[in-house]
């Protein structure tokens, strides 16, 4: 098959939709088929199945910033792209944001998918969605949702319906990862880790640093490990005070996160909203580490009501002291907790969430082309195909 991917976001500035856009097109190439990608990109060392569609603008989204492609060249790469492939089906994600996923779906002739990502709030989703947005939707005949809330933002805002299917991950990777000596957790050294952008007050750095002082205070020989891009001077400041206790990693390879978590204590998500799945709870789990998160609902949809992991009171740092001194002065439990969470990321590996991907592409390739399409419902019709499918057994 040959199936187009369109990233709204730059590919030179890493996040969440550009990394799952990568992993499922290495995994459906794997497989021997034909993926392309467009995106937003300065670079000049792309691999050749990835085009660029120019740089891109910083623009303020969501609690953070988007780094989007809007400009007229965008739009004329854009539709040179589409003509040089013919694609048997064009997958566009985050296909709100004004950038080139909606440049590919409003030129697209090939049949269309769209990816919703994010769990918006109602003040950015009531600026997109508007009679004209409504329209141009139905052009998206198959849709996914990386998690219910993702889906309740699009039936809110946009009509229509999603079938949910989650972020990937390369769970071997992460059960499989070496430990480093300097992360690694020992009895009377806990290790405690922070992983997300320290500039983005809703990743929740502020609430994990708060924690720091209750939870030395009981177990003095705990460590907290921060890795992630992004400066955080205040919070530096503040955590100064804790000498070797408190450490700052920076950046991180993929790799080296992976040792992270596999030589881990406990990985914390102390985010206090904005987020409609949880890549790194899953990428936690599958290494065997215990999982403390925040309770908004992605979190608690992947750690399956707290089977899977701990759920603390969003934003409170004093909650967050509790469940680590608890969790870690329990060492059946936190062993509990690694076996639960390693048996529900099984779900999210790349195996199986390329399959349920790929049948959404034989059901957009069945619909046809996005006028044909536009009109039908995607549960009605993964319904009907699976009723096809029971009857045909």
């Amino acid at each position: 098959m040959k199936i187009g991917i369109v990233n709204p976001y730059s590919w030179d500035v890493p996040g969440g939709v550009g990394f799952h856009i990568r992993d499922l097109a290495l995994k459906f190439r794997s497989r021997g088929h034909d993926v392309r990608v467009l995106t937003p990109s300065s670079s000049r060392d792309l691999p050749d199945w990835i085009s660029s569609a120019g740089q891109s603008v910083s623009v303020p989204f969501n609690g953070s910033v988007a780094n989007i492609s809007v400009s007229p060249a965008a739009l004329r790469r854009t539709r040179r792209w589409l003509a040089d492939n013919a694609f048997d089906v064009v997958h566009v994600h985050e296909p709100v944001v004004p950038s080139v996923s909606m440049a590919a779906a409003m030129l697209s002739s090939a049949p269309l998918v769209g990816t919703f990502h994010a769990a918006l709030g109602r003040s950015v989703s009531r600026a997109i969605a508007s009679a004209p947005m409504r329209l141009y939707m139905e052009r998206i005949g198959v849709r996914i949702a990386v998690s219910e809330e993702a889906r309740r933002t699009l039936i809110e805002h946009h009509g229509g319906d999603a079938v949910i299917i989650p972020n990937g991950v390369e769970t071997a990777s992460f059960r499989r990862a070496s430990t480093d000596p300097r992360w690694m957790a020992t009895d009377s050294r806990p290790v405690i880790v922070f992983l997300g952008r320290l500039d983005e007050p809703r990743k929740g750095l502020s609430v994990f640093a708060g924690a720091i002082e209750g939870v030395l205070d009981k177990m003095p020989g705990a460590r907290f490990l921060i890795a992630g891009r992004g400066d955080a001077p205040e919070i530096r400041r503040q955590v100064a005070r804790f000498g070797d206790s408190v450490s700052f990693l920076g950046g991180i390879s993929d790799e080296e996160k992976a040792s992270l978590l596999a030589g881990a204590s406990v990985y914390v998500a102390p985010q206090t909203g904005g987020e409609s799945f949880g890549i790194v709870l899953v990428e936690a789990m599958a290494a065997g580490t215990a999982v403390v998160a925040s309770d908004i609902p992605a979190f608690r949809a992947v750690l399956e009501d707290g089977r899977a992991g701990v759920l603390f009171e969003t934003g409170s740092s004093a909650a967050l002291v509790d469940q680590l001194l608890g969790l870690l002065a329990d060492k059946a439990r936190l062993e509990d907790l690694s076996k639960a969470g390693q048996r529900a990321s099984l779900q999210y590996d790349w195996e199986v969430v390329a399959d349920k991907v790929f049948e959404v592409y034989r059901l957009a390739i069945d619909m046809g082309s996005p006028a044909a399409s536009g009109t039908r419902r995607t549960r009605d019709l993964i319904r009907g195909r699976q009723e096809h499918q029971e009857r045909e057994q």
